[in-house]
């Protein structure tokens, strides 16, 4: 039994091995994003739990990419992408029901679809039909985070509670 041990401990290291240098040479949606976030990045095997308090997802969802309202979304976010990125938002495609993303799985479309995603993980809003960029923008600004965001942007640096903190 205490031969088979250090076997068993190869093996477990080997079969974790693999996976994370796949992980490391294939960079996901999130690393994709942190150095490009103007860009649309396919869902692949993204799950939702990696954008967490990181990001805003917006997921669109067509049965293939020559959808009408795929394309018309696509066009909608080109539009006002700076300001969805001001926003951390990032969008993800799926364009492929066949491969069953863990995103699809989790999020189940029916044809084309477009999902905002919080950065608490919540489904903000979840539309059907194209959005424009700026429904996107007013939904993402009335989200409790944002708010907490936008006044934490225009909070004074320095001002009488910081003052409390070096006294102490």
């Amino acid at each position: 039994m205490t031969q088979l041990r250090p076997m068993l401990a190869l093996l477990v290291a080997l079969l974790w091995a693999a996976p994370l240098a796949a992980a490391q040479e294939a960079p996901g949606p999130l690393e994709r994003w942190l150095e490009e976030p103007r860009a649309a990045y396919p869902v692949a095997e993204a799950e939702l739990a990696e954008f967490l308090h990181v990001a805003r997802p917006i997921i669109v969802f067509a049965d293939n990419a020559n959808d009408p309202q795929f394309q018309r979304q696509m066009s909608f976010l080109a539009e006002r992408i700076d300001d969805l990125v001001a926003r951390d938002a990032i969008v993800l495609i799926d364009t492929d029901p066949a491969a069953r993303s863990p995103i699809r799985r989790v999020l189940r479309p029916r044809g084309f679809a477009v999902i905002l995603i919080g950065k608490d993980g919540r489904i903000a809003q979840r539309k059907p039909a194209p959005f424009t960029a700026r429904e996107l923008i007013r939904a993402i600004d009335k989200l409790p985070l944002r708010q907490q965001e936008i006044r934490d942007a225009n909070r004074p640096v320095g001002g009488a509670g910081a003052q409390a903190l070096e006294t102490r």
